[in-house]
C-alpha cells in the first residue's frame, strides 16, 4: 500500500439525485415485491436507496473486471479486482419518492491485510443521506480490492448460525441477476459475463451480487416480522453464491427487537450473515 493510499483517506464525494418512483417500482418488480407498506405510503423500503446516488464513469476509464476504476474517487490501490465485503445501515427515517435528496460519501479508512490469495486491501466508506428534512439514512460499505484472479478461490465452508425461525427458498435467474445490474448500473463482469467469470475469474458460474442478497434479507426481515420499523442492520458476504442455484433466506428472533439473518447457499453452507434491529 502507498503513501496516496493512505493520503485518500477523508476524501469526500457528493452525489444529488431526484428519488424517482418508477425506479423503485422498477426494483419491486424485479424482486417480486407484491405488496409494501413503504412504497404505498411514497417511501422507499430499507437499503432501496441503493438504486440512487449512482456511479456512472466513463465505459473508458472502467478496468478489465467490468466495474473497477483506478483512481478518482476511490484510491488506486494497485489491485484490479473490486468486490462488495458487506456493511452497515441506520435508518433514522425513510427517504420520500419524488423528493430531491443527496449523498454524502467519505473515504473513512484504507487497510491492507493478508489471506489464503495473498494482498487485499478493504475500503471503508461512509454515507451519509439526507432530504429538505435533514439525515435520513447512515451507511458503511467495505469495498475489497482484489489481485488478479486466481482459480475461483473459495473460503473455507462455514456453518449457519442455528436453526431458522423463518426461511424461504429461491432460485436466481439469469434475468434477476441482468435485472438488478441495470437498476444499480453495476456493469461487472462477474454478474453477466460467464466467459469472463469461468475463464478468468475461475468460478464456475455468474455470481449472484451481495447488495442484491442484503436486500432479499431486509425483505424477508419485513415479511417475518410484519409492521417492524428496522432501525439498524449489518450484514457481511462469508461465501459466493452463483445463478440457477437454489439459496434459502433465513431469520430467528434474537431479542424483542433484534433477528440474526443468514443466507445458505444449496448445500447449506453460509454465504451471507446480518443482524438487524427494529421497533
Amino acid at each position: 500500500m502507498t503513501d496516496d493510499d493512505q493520503s485518500a483517506v477523508g476524501r469526500r464525494r457528493t452525489v444529488s439525485d431526484h428519488l424517482v418512483p418508477r425506479q423503485a417500482e422498477m426494483l419491486a418488480a424485479t424482486l417480486d415485491v407484491e405488496q409494501s407498506p413503504e412504497l404505498a405510503a411514497g417511501e422507499l423500503p430499507p437499503g432501496w436507496h441503493w438504486i440512487y446516488f449512482l456511479d456512472a464513469p466513463a465505459s473508458g476509464l472502467v478496468g478489465q473486471d467490468g466495474r473497477s476504476v483506478p483512481g478518482g474517487f476511490l484510491p488506486d490501490t494497485g489491485l484490479p479486482r473490486r468486490m462488495w465485503g458487506g456493511g452497515e445501515l441506520v435508518f433514522h427515517r425513510p427517504l420520500r419518492l419524488g423528493d430531491q435528496a443527496t449523498s454524502e460519501a467519505c473515504l473513512e479508512s484504507v487497510d491492507e491485510k493478508h489471506g489464503r490469495s495473498g494482498r487485499f486491501v478493504v475500503l471503508k466508506v461512509r454515507y451519509a443521506l439526507s432530504d429538505s428534512d435533514g439525515l435520513a439514512v447512515e451507511e458503511r460499505r467495505d469495498i475489497v480490492m482484489r489481485g488478479a484472479a486466481g482459480h475461483g478461490e473459495l473460503p473455507p465452508r462455514r456453518e449457519p448460525p442455528g436453526e431458522a425461525v423463518w426461511q424461504r427458498s429461491l432460485t436466481p435467474s439469469h434475468m434477476l441477476l441482468f435485472r438488478f445490474s441495470a437498476l444499480t448500473f453495476n456493469s461487472h463482469r462477474i454478474h453477466y459475463d460467464a466467459d469472463y467469470v469461468r475463464d478468468v475469474e475461475g468460478y464456475p458460474d455468474l455470481l449472484v451480487h451481495g447488495p442484491l442478497l442484503a436486500l432479499l434479507l431486509l425483505g424477508h426481515l419485513a415479511e417475518s416480522c410484519p409492521g417492524a420499523v428496522i432501525r439498524r442492520f449489518r450484514y457481511r458476504a462469508v461465501a459466493p453464491l452463483f445463478v440457477s442455484r437454489p439459496l434459502t433466506l433465513c431469520g430467528r428472533p434474537a431479542g424483542e427487537e433484534s433477528a440474526e439473518l443468514w443466507v445458505a447457499g444449496e448445500d447449506g453452507a453460509l454465504a451471507m450473515q446480518a443482524e438487524a434491529t427494529f421497533d
